[in-house]
């Protein structure tokens, strides 16, 4: 017990680190999800193309790979990123393909009659998207965004890879300072159930509201 309230201060810091990398790296990903979803649909083909290139390599390429590329090939180009930054903008990037796929489900299953609709008030395509379509995809697609946000929050351990100080980073240190594996590893399993309760607790009220405003 007393060893555990001496690593006390190491495991908050791993805590918040975790809270702040995963956040960045899920507002990163839905802003990118949702700029490569209206990409996926668009009419012009070759934006269509890349666009479609880039979410499938999003969606196949590990993790690791790409923080790999970003903090030690990122020098080799001038990019030069602390391993936090590197370890955000990993996270945006890999997140981006899956958001992107819920984004561009949830613009599709926006029923027809309201682009109609939207048009026929003289709406541009930019404004239809923003101001009719992408409110109901939001709800349409919360569950999904929120498992998601879930999914990055535990692919956030591994950003130890790259020295980033998260739960599983500090869990190595204290294991090697302390020569137990155990305790350090169950505690931030504990800890990783506690953001995840909280995430899925927080979706839920959310989905609640809605629901009561569309009643």
């Amino acid at each position: 017990m007393t060893g555990f309230i001496t690593d006390l201060p190491l495991y908050l810091a791993g805590l918040l680190t975790t809270i702040t990398v995963s956040a960045s790296g899920v507002a990163i990903a839905a802003l990118l999800g949702i700029v490569f979803a209206t990409g996926l649909r668009s009419s012009f083909r070759p934006l269509a193309l890349l666009t479609r290139a880039y979410v499938e390599f999003a969606r196949g390429a590990p993790l690791a790979l790409l923080l790999f590329l970003l903090y030690y090939g990122g020098p080799q180009i001038g990019l030069l990123l602390s391993p936090y930054v590197a370890g955000i903008f990993g996270l945006g990037l890999y997140g981006a393909g899956p958001f992107a796929e819920i984004f561009r489900a949830g613009l599709n299953a926006v029923p027809k009659g309201e682009r109609e609709a939207a048009e026929m008030l003289g709406l541009t395509r930019g404004q239809r998207i923003l101001h009719v379509e992408l409110p109901q995809a939001l709800r349409l697609t919360l569950p999904p965004c929120v498992g998601q946000a879930i999914a990055l929050l535990k692919e956030s351990a591994v950003l130890s890879v790259i020295t980033v100080g998260e739960l599983t980073k500090v869990a190595g240190t204290i294991s090697s300072i302390s020569f137990s594996v155990v305790t350090p590893y169950l505690t931030i399993a504990l800890l990783y159930w506690a953001l995840v309760e909280i995430l899925s607790k927080s979706g839920r009220a959310l989905e609640r509201h809605f629901a009561l405003r569309g009643s």
